[in-house]
């Protein structure tokens, strides 16, 4: 939201009141209370009419630094809000002279210096690393759209700025205004079905506005040098937390608002779908499996979308008997063939579902405020949607997915959750505005609680969502442009505190030709998560050519070799809320290429990943500083360095980082196995006064075999190993 109409003027109908100094400060317990008018007090004449704002500063852990500011405070705050855990026995160190203020959480230190304009600076090791500056902290009047709470942020020479949840807009955020409200919009806008008010930047600290909300982000749009959000409404809340790497940031953000479960490991595998609009019945289903067993292509999910159920019903979580007769016999002759089962649900109930009336009755539906079941056509017919703010109906809708469970189902795609109408009445009466982003906690939640152990393939996210995993990157066409967009979202989503990721192989909407489709399949298959699924279209390889084929088995056979590593680095999502996949940036904060790579990402920490966006397969990438190592072939290059080349079908940049100790497994058919005793140990770029430290993970995701490279030797358990030299 813009309300400046340049450097100097408002837009009509806009008057902006700024924190204009600290009049009164207070001490109460662990925080400092500040009566901050929007002018200056010249004389007890001054003080007889407002505004003026309070503005309480406090901390809920070393690092972190909580700001909120309010102007009429006398209503109680609205629900819902984001889960925000605290250091109970943190205590933070407060003064307060007649020439400043200062808050210290740890290592950083908020302090206003009341001898000059408002500000707040922010200091790590005597260091200012960020401020919120002169005018940057207000309550906007605005004659047509009502009041807004608003905080700045500078951005100094050289920031850069990320996050803001699964964006597939640019990498880097400056220069865009970001609307923190879900949409159902595909992956080709700047719409988001995964809007998270929290970035983070390259100058060492993080912002999180605690506000789940319509934010409204203006980075370096409406002022070039600086970071603006806001809320409508009376108050505003945000978090500046200091790192200072990229990785700390994300650490004690996900510390704050919860790390990612560990997704068991057989999710790692190859996922094939029915698609969406296609259709099939139990025999297309079985031709599939069948057909990949028999081109030794290995398959690990079976997933039915969603005319698994009958149209126009859905949902009412029961089968199609036109098409599945017997699902039970069904599912088990799958599992039979080493299979996991998921199907596709959605909070979403159809007039024509069974389960329409059912809910009426119990009244388990959002309702319109002269108490009538709201209802809409887009989608479903006649549709209405599961309020999971009642207790009842979260236990209601869990026990229809109980009743799968034990048919056999292992996990669950939750769908939508985007399109949550703002002119409804919930069950614990929470504010409609409020409800709109935070709905897919509250259903991602309810289905991830009844499998436990296993994970979701969800679409839709809010804060803390991160811990119902798994999230994929929703509708994307089939098309190169849609593949690199794919890409950026899922960076941009690991850069806001979520674990694991996924994306529709070959892109959702159209079909895609040999060359994209054997291209995203290998960015598929060394993805976090891997899942053949479009939109009218099957995506069996041998549909599309039979080198696809050759493709699949390739990357599928790689991706179960690396389990070792990657089930080791997934437990370290789980452990840090550092992503699988990464950014650049993450791993080389200090170099100054890494915050512009958005065609290329780290898996893990040693394994650089540039997927081919190119039709005659020419791809351009960039190796840090180092000694890096081709995994496929050996062949080394020295960093930093640009590299472009051209690559076969059954090729893709995959690069292992200087100094890395590599876990390889033997077995290439599934991704859970026992890693400790099927895995050698790989060695990169190694020296002799190197020290390397790591574990092989068992499928429990607990540290099994724990292993050490120091003084040139290997040792696992203590033990002296075998470690193959590669480079």
């Amino acid at each position: 939201m813009k309300f400046s109409d340049g450097n100097w003027m408002m837009f009509p109908g806009v008057r902006a009141h700024y924190a204009a100094e600290v009049y009164e400060a207070e001490i109460r317990g662990k925080t400092l209370d500040l009566l901050t008018p929007t002018r200056k007090i010249r004389h007890r004449g001054d003080t007889l009419e407002g505004p003026v704002l309070t503005v309480r500063i406090s901390s809920p852990m070393p690092d972190v630094v909580r700001i909120q500011s309010g102007h009429f405070l006398g209503s109680k705050e609205p629900k819902p809000s984001f889960e925000i855990k605290e250091h109970a026995d943190f205590e933070p160190e407060i003064e307060i002279t007649d020439d400043f203020v200062r808050f210290q959480a740890g290592r950083v230190e908020a302090k206003i210096d009341r001898t000059q304009d408002w500000r707040i600076q922010f200091f790590a090791n005597e260091l200012k690393f960020a401020e919120t500056p002169n005018r940057g902290l207000a309550k906007i009047d605005h004659e047509a759209q009502g009041t807004y709470a608003m905080a700045q942020l500078n951005l100094s020479v050289g920031e850069y700025v990320f996050g803001l949840g699964e964006r597939f807009t640019s990498l880097i955020k400056n220069g865009q205004t970001v609307e923190i409200w879900n949409k159902d919009g595909g992956t080709g806008s700047d719409q988001a079905y995964k809007n998270i008010p929290f970035y983070l930047t390259n100058k060492g600290y993080g912002v999180f506005v605690n506000d789940p909300g319509p934010v409204s982000f203006e980075v370096a749009t409406e002022k070039v040098s600086r970071v603006q959000f806001s809320v409508p409404g009376e108050r505003i809340d945000y978090f500046i937390i200091y790192g200072p790497t990229p990785k700390e940031i994300l650490q004690k953000y996900t510390a704050l608002t919860g790390r990612p479960s560990l997704p068991p490991a057989w999710t790692f595998g190859l996922w094939l779908t029915t698609s969406f609009t296609t259709n099939y019945d139990e025999k297309t289903v079985i031709e599939f499996v069948d057909g990949m067993a028999e081109r030794n292509l290995p398959l690990h999910v079976f997933h039915f979308d969603c005319f698994w159920m009958r149209d126009f019903h859905w949902c009412d979580f029961e089968w199609d008997k036109r098409v599945f007769p017997d699902p039970p016999a069904m599912l088990k002759r799958l599992k039979d063939k080493g299979l996991k089962i998921c199907v596709w649900i959605n909070p979403y109930i159809a007039q024509r579902s069974s389960l329409f009336e059912e809910a009426v009755d119990f009244g388990f539906l959002l309702k319109k405020p002269d108490g009538e079941v709201w209802q809409t056509d887009q989608w479903q017919p006649g549709m209405g949607i599961v309020d999971f703010t009642n207790p009842e109906a979260v236990e209601w809708y869990q026990s229809k997915l109980k009743s799968l469970v034990d048919m056999g189902v292992d996990s669950f795609k939750t769908d939508f959750g985007e399109r949550i109408p703002t002119d409804v009445v919930w069950h614990d009466g929470s504010d409609p505005l409020r409800m709109h982003n935070y709905y897919p906690y509250l259903y991602n939640k309810a289905v991830f609680d009844v499998i436990p152990g296993s994970c979701v393939f969800a679409r839709s996210a809010t804060v803390g969502s991160q811990k119902f995993p798994v999230h994929w990157g929703g509708d994307c066409d089939s098309k190169f442009e849609s593949m690199a967009e794919s890409l950026r979202g899922g960076l941009s989503l690991g850069m806001s505190g979520f674990g694991f990721w996924s994306h529709d192989i070959g892109g959702f909407e159209g079909l895609p030709n040999a060359s994209l489709y054997k291209r995203w399949l290998a960015f598929g298959l060394m993805s976090s998560h891997s899942r053949l699924h479009g939109s009218s279209s099957y995506r069996v390889p041998w549909l599309i050519d039979e080198e696809s084929c050759d493709v699949l088995r390739h990357f599928t056979q790689l991706k179960c070799r690396l389990m070792p590593y990657l089930y080791a680095k997934a437990i370290e999502a789980k452990e840090t809320g550092i992503p699988l996949m990464r950014a650049m940036l993450l791993e080389f904060p200090d170099d100054p290429t890494a915050p512009f790579l958005d065609r290329q990402y780290m898996l893990g920490d040693s394994l650089l990943v540039a997927p081919v966006f190119d039709a005659e397969g020419v791809c351009e990438f960039y190796l840090p500083a180092g000694t890096w190592t081709e995994l496929s072939t050996g062949r080394t290059i020295e960093g930093p360095i640009w590299v472009k080349e051209k690559f076969g079908f059954l090729e893709m940049p995959i690069w292992v980082r200087p100094g890395s100790i590599l876990a390889m497994g033997s077995v290439d058919d599934r991704p859970d196995y026992d890693y400790a005793q099927m895995s050698k140990f790989y060695g990169y770029a190694l020296s002799q006064e190197q020290l390397v430290d790591g574990y092989i993970p068992n499928l429990d995701g607990e540290k099994n075999k724990v292993f050490r490279y120091e003084n040139g030797i290997l040792k696992v358990d203590g033990v002296p190993t075998e470690l193959e030299v590669v480079s």
